[in-house]
C-alpha cells in the first residue's frame, strides 16, 4: 500500500502544497477551471507513492555516476542519472545531485499530460520545472542565498526560449556542497540538467585549503550522505575582494563552458555581495537585470513571479 503524502491547498487558493519525507512542492497551473482541477488531480496520483520508488534504488542512487552505464530501472530515477552523465567523466557526481529538479519534471509530466494549460511550474524547494504555452512567459527571480534568499535580479523566460528548468545550489543550501558559493542559479533545458549543472558550478566556485572555510567529511554529518568522506563546506569567513574575485573566476570558467557545450542556457554565482552573469539569451545579451538597491525580496517563493 502506497504511504499518502500530505496535501492542501496555500492560502492564496491557487496553488497546492505536495509533502512527503523530504520532497516538498509547490505546484501550480493556469488555464480553465476544469483543465486546472484535472492537473492538480494528476499531480497528486503521481506524487503518491513517488518517493516509495526512489527509495527502492537509492543505493544505486547514491553510488557515483558512470558516464555510459546505469542499472536505474525506475523512470524520475533514470532521469536522475541522465542529468548528471554529462558530468560523470571529469567529475565526482551522483544522481541524487539531479533529485530535486527531476521529481519536479516529473510532477509536471504527469499535469501537462492530463490537460491543456496555459502555463504550469512545479517548484521543489528552489528546483522549479516549467511549463509555458505559447506566447507566455515567467519572470524568474535571481537570489542570493538558498536558505534566507533575498531577490538580487530577475530573468525572464519566454515561451519561444529553449529554457524550461531552474535550479540553485550553494553551500548555505538544503543539500551539502563541495564549494563556497552563496549561491549558483541556473537556468536550462530541463530541471534535472538545471539541478545538475548547479552543483557542479557551485562545487567549483571554491578556494581550497583556505584558513576561513570550515569544511567536515559529509558522512560525519549524515553518515549516508551520497558525498561519502568528501569534505563538505559549513562555514565561510569573511573573504578579501581578492579571494572572492579568484573563486568566482573559478566558477565562471566553468559555467561558461557548460553554456559553450549547450548544458546550460545560463548562471548567475553569487559569493558574499558579489554576483557573476554567465548568459546566452536574447541578440542584445541582456538575460538578467539587477533589482534597484533595497529592492530585495526575501519571501522564498518569490523565486518565481508569474
Amino acid at each position: 500500500m502506497k504511504r499518502l503524502p500530505q496535501i492542501g491547498w496555500l492560502a492564496d487558493g491557487r496553488r497546492i502544497h505536495l509533502h512527503d519525507g523530504p520532497i516538498d512542492l509547490i505546484v501550480e497551473a493556469r488555464g480553465t477551471g476544469a483543465n486546472v482541477r484535472a492537473a492538480y488531480d494528476a499531480a497528486v496520483v503521481r506524487f503518491t507513492g513517488l518517493l516509495d520508488e526512489l527509495c527502492d534504488e537509492l543505493s544505486e542512487l547514491r553510488k557515483p555516476a558512470r558516464p555510459a552505464t546505469s542499472s536505474l530501472k525506475g523512470g524520475v530515477a533514470r532521469r536522475m542519472y541522465h542529468a548528471v552523465a554529462p558530468f560523470a567523466a571529469d567529475h565526482f557526481i551522483t544522481p541524487m545531485a539531479a533529485v530535486a529538479g527531476a521529481v519536479a519534471e516529473e510532477i509536471l509530466g504527469a499535469m501537462v499530460q492530463a490537460s491543456d494549460l496555459d502555463r504550469a511550474y512545479v517548484n521543489n524547494g528552489g528546483d522549479i520545472a516549467l511549463h509555458l504555452a505559447d506566447g507566455g512567459c515567467f519572470a524568474v527571480g535571481l537570489i542570493d542565498r538558498p536558505d534566507m534568499p533575498g531577490l538580487i535580479g530577475k530573468t525572464i523566460v519566454e515561451s519561444k526560449d529553449p529554457t524550461r528548468g531552474i535550479a540553485t545550489s550553494g553551500w548555505r543550501g538544503r543539500s551539502f556542497s563541495l564549494g563556497i558559493a552563496d549561491a549558483v542559479t541556473v537556468l536550462a533545458r530541463t530541471a534535472a540538467q538545471a539541478d545538475a549543472a548547479a552543483t557542479i558550478i557551485a562545487n567549483a566556485v571554491d578556494l581550497p585549503e583556505h584558513p576561513a572555510i570550515v569544511r567536515y567529511p559529509a558522512n560525519d554529518l549524515q553518515p549516508d550522505s551520497d558525498l561519502g568522506a568528501h569534505l563538505v563546506t559549513r562555514g565561510v569567513g569573511e573573504l578579501s575582494l581578492h579571494d572572492i574575485t579568484t573563486a568566482l573566476d573559478a566558477g565562471t570558467d566553468a559555467a561558461r563552458s557548460l553554456l559553450g557545450s549547450g548544458l546550460i542556457d545560463g548562471a548567475a554565482l553569487h559569493l558574499q555581495g558579489e554576483t557573476r552573469v554567465v548568459a546566452l539569451k536574447n541578440s542584445d545579451g541582456i538575460a538578467w537585470r539587477p533589482l534597484p538597491h533595497g529592492a530585495a525580496q526575501t519571501r522564498a517563493e518569490s523565486l518565481l513571479h508569474v
